[in-house]
């Protein structure tokens, strides 16, 4: 039996869409679970539905996370934000936390999950490595150290690997009950994971977009936690 993963899906502001790229349903499929989109939502009820259909989570990439939810004015830097979605995904990930559910963040979504646990993000980074890509969205970028001794590094079982990146924000300081578990050659983190929780986990880049053992591993990672969850 597959079990069910809720994908947080994307709100266009401007033509009032619900969307989501194809690739995490596919990695999804790939990975042995069935998957369904999560639309934003503001009720309470509806969150608490989601929480007790689905049985994993993945939180996708996307736009800028307000400042104003670490405690930041917007700087110049800042690119768009989505007032409507970054209500519902903080919401949801403090739920999951609390409850311990499983979850994987990617890009935007490593962010959100550090800005629910009370953590804060540099809004645009400044370094000689670039950390936004002009090549395929399946092409390995740059390099990125993992931290031994923790959840990432016992689901690849690798010190370095390549990936992908399409960012200018990142994780600065961890939030509660969070921890580095991989970082690029310029410092900038690029893995968090909760210490609390059997699985939440946020990577920076996207490897929904990879076909790499590394990618596959993350995806098959969050299928074996959702099928124990609750068990």
């Amino acid at each position: 039996m597959r079990p069910l993963i809720g994908i947080c899906s994307n709100y266009n502001m401007e033509s009032g869409e619900y969307c989501l790229r194809d690739y995490y349903v596919d990695s999804l499929y790939r990975a042995g679970a069935s998957a369904v989109l999560l639309p934003p939502v503001e009720d309470l009820n509806l969150l608490e539905q989601y929480l007790q259909v689905c049985k994993g989570y993945v939180f996708p990439g996307g736009g800028d996370v307000d400042p104003f939810h670490w405690g930041e004015l917007p700087g110049w830097g800042l690119g768009e934000i989505n007032p409507r979605r970054d209500y519902f995904e903080l919401k949801l990930a403090e739920l999951i936390m609390d409850r311990k559910l499983p979850a994987l963040g990617i890009c935007r979504g490593c962010q959100v999950l550090n800005v629910a646990a009370r953590g804060s993000l540099v809004q645009d980074i400044s370094s000689p490595l670039r950390h936004q890509q002009k090549a395929p969205r399946d092409y390995p970028f740059h390099d990125i150290v993992i931290k031994p001794g923790t959840l990432l590094d016992k689901i690849l079982d690798e010190a370095e690997i390549r990936v992908n990146s399409f960012h200018h924000q990142a994780v600065e300081r961890p939030g509660r009950g969070m921890r580095i578990s991989a970082f690029a050659p310029d410092g900038i983190i690029e893995a968090i994971e909760s210490v609390e929780a059997p699985f939440i986990l946020g990577v920076q880049w996207h490897p929904e977009c990879m076909r790499d053992k590394a990618s596959e591993q993350l995806f098959k990672a969050l299928v074996r936690a959702a099928k124990t969850a609750g068990n």
